[in-house]
């Protein structure tokens, strides 16, 4: 057999073996589609009974669903019917209640006639009445009126002048006794020392011989030292002593310290002075800045500008009769804060407004205006909060008081200046305080005559007992003290006294 024909015995065995494998793939196909047809069918069937059952069921419950509805629906009828009739009888009864409610209006609205008509023929016979009385005694009613105020008044004038006079003592004494409770407990609680630190105007010398030195050849060194320092220096035959005379505390202070300085070293020259008095300004300045912040914190009012604390310093250096400024307003502070708390308002801004309230001071030769004017504008230009502008404004009255802040620096302002060792006055404006006191006394009418005691506190005045009743003294004394308020200028307050003497004189013969 040759290699081709068995080529082509493989060939035909490989067709035949396809052929073979296709019909048996085709049977074996065949037989796998009918055994799935048969599951589909059987799966056909369960799902339609199981549909059947499920509407069944579904009938079943909505049939219960709308039995349950309709039974509802009929209870609510029945509900809705009930409301119905108890609507129509309460309407029944408000239709009943309208007509007896008509029936009274009408009864009462015939009262009212009657009494209307009862009323006017009443008023009708009191003016007839009045009328007949009015011929009778030949006076109006509003003149008999008045004739029996004034018996009545004339009568019991002394009465009621004497229950005036009581209640007026009253209520003064507890009003009085309430204020010195306050102001008594705010002193207490305060206890600064009331001795004022004056810093002196005169430089002590070692010796007579450093004069010399001081004026130099041919008066060099006083001319460049009162040059430098813008001071007049006052050398004279006074043992050990220089005075400086100017009308500014800084330069003052400057020009002392550098005078001091100039002494200790002994080279005094003009380049040593100008050296001397610029080392000088930085101290000055040194405490300005020192003393403000000293004082800001102790009055407890943080929070300031460094050049506010600046201005605020520089109130060391100037006095008030005698009395530290700066010592002055810390000592107000204190007390305005605690008078604020004892009368129920704002301390700080009690305290902010005494600690400011002289502010001015420190520029008014540098500035024009008074000092509330310029310390206004110090206050507005740091911002500073408008309550505590208005408090300081009015302690010289120079602007209303517009809170109770400012009535309290006020208070504070008087208590400070009047306490006794606080402040120095010369002898000469302490006689001519009295002597006005007395003329504005005694310039009045019926004055016999008028003393000012107590330091110029009190002003007793003795009246004519024939020319003044006891009602017009009380004017009289209301009277000097509005005078007085408004013609001269003094710390704390001032009581007027006006004494009436009666004196009744008979003989027994």
């Amino acid at each position: 057999m040759s290699f081709k024909t068995i080529l082509l015995l493989l060939a035909v065995a490989g067709v035949v073996g396809i052929v073979i494998g296709y019909y048996l793939r085709l049977i074996i196909s065949l037989g796998k589609r009918g055994s799935m047809e048969l599951e589909i069918r059987k799966m056909k069937l369960d799902a339609e009974e199981r549909a059947k059952k499920i509407t069944e069921e579904a009938e079943a419950r909505a049939k219960e669903k709308a039995e349950q509805v309709q039974s509802e629906f009929k209870g609510r009828e029945r509900e809705l019917k009930q409301t119905e009739d108890r609507l129509v009888r309460k309407e029944e009864l408000l239709d009943k209640r309208q007509t007896n409610l008509d029936t009274e209006s009408e009864v009462l609205g015939k009262k009212i006639a009657e009494v209307q008509s009862a009323k006017e023929q009443a008023e009708s016979t009191i003016r007839e009445q009045q009328s007949k009385l009015e011929n009778i005694a030949h006076l109006t009613a509003e003149e008999a009126k008045n004739d029996l105020l004034q018996a009545v008044e004339k009568q019991y004038e002394s009465d009621i002048e004497g229950r005036m006079r009581k209640l007026e003592i009253a209520s003064n004494e507890k009003l009085e006794q309430r204020a010195k409770e306050i102001l008594t407990t705010a002193v207490h609680r305060l206890g600064n020392s009331v001795v004022s630190d004056v810093l002196a105007t005169t430089v002590t010398l070692p010796n007579d011989e450093i004069k010399g030195k001081i004026i130099g050849k041919e008066g060099r060194n006083i001319r460049q030292f009162e040059r430098s320092t813008g001071v007049d220096v006052i050398i004279d035959d006074t043992p050990g002593t220089i005075t400086l005379s100017s009308y500014d505390p800084i330069r003052r202070q400057i020009a002392r310290i550098a005078l001091e300085n100039l002494i200790l070293d002994g080279r005094i020259q003009p380049a040593k002075i100008e050296e001397a008095v610029q080392k000088a300004e930085g101290e000055i300045n040194t405490i300005i800045k020192k003393k403000g912040t000293e004082a800001a914190y102790a009055a407890r009012v943080p929070n300031l500008d460094p050049k506010l604390l600046q201005i605020l310093g520089r109130l060391y250096f100037r006095t008030s009769y005698g009395q530290n400024v700066l010592d002055h307003s810390v000592e107000m502070a204190h007390l305005a804060g605690m008078l604020a708390e004892e009368l129920g308002a704002d301390p700080a801004i009690a305290r902010a407004g005494a600690l400011f309230h002289d502010i001015g001071k420190a520029l008014d030769h540098e500035v024009p205006g008074t000092h509330v004017e310029i310390g206004r504008r110090i206050l507005q230009k740091f911002g500073i909060d408008e309550r505590v502008v208005k408090a300081m404004q009015a302690h010289h009255e120079e602007y209303p008081y517009e809170t109770p802040e400012s009535m309290i620096v006020q208070v504070a302002d008087a208590i400070s200046g009047s306490r006794p060792g606080a402040r120095r006055d010369s002898v000469e404006n302490y006689i001519k305080r009295l002597e006005d006191l007395e003329a504005i006394a005694n310039n009045e009418p019926g004055v016999e005559k008028s003393y000012a005691i107590a330091a110029g506190r009190e002003v007793r005045v003795i009246v004519k007992p024939e020319a003044i009743t006891d009602l017009e003294a009380r004017k009289l004394a209301r009277t000097i003290a509005d005078k007085i308020e408004k013609e001269m200028q003094y710390p704390g307050e001032i009581k007027i006294s006006v004494i009436r003497e009666t004196r009744v004189i008979e003989y027994a013969r």
